[in-house]
């Protein structure tokens, strides 16, 4: 059984090539931090929207977060600007 307190990525390293290869440092915080706190809050699959796995889930949160500070220029993530 998995602790409570697991968390799946610890540091920015653990993460998956696929979010490390392609985003700033600053959106891999946010990335790992959101995907932490959504592997907790959709322990339950009662609680996860549209259904899918705990991980999958986690990863759509954890997208949803970078996307709402950075957005894709070409095939760079780049910071929105502050309005």
């Amino acid at each position: 059984m998995i602790s409570v307190n697991y968390m799946p990525y610890k540091t920015n390293k653990d993460l998956p090539d696929s979010v490390k290869e392609h985003l700033p440092h600053h959106a891999q915080d946010i990335y790992r931090e959101t995907f932490n706190n959504a592997w907790q809050e959709y322990r339950n699959p009662q609680k996860r929207y549209r259904g899918g796995s705990q991980e999958e889930v986690s990863h759509r949160v954890a997208w949803s977060a970078v996307k709402k500070k950075y957005y894709k220029k070409n095939s760079h993530w780049v910071e929105k600007p502050e309005l």
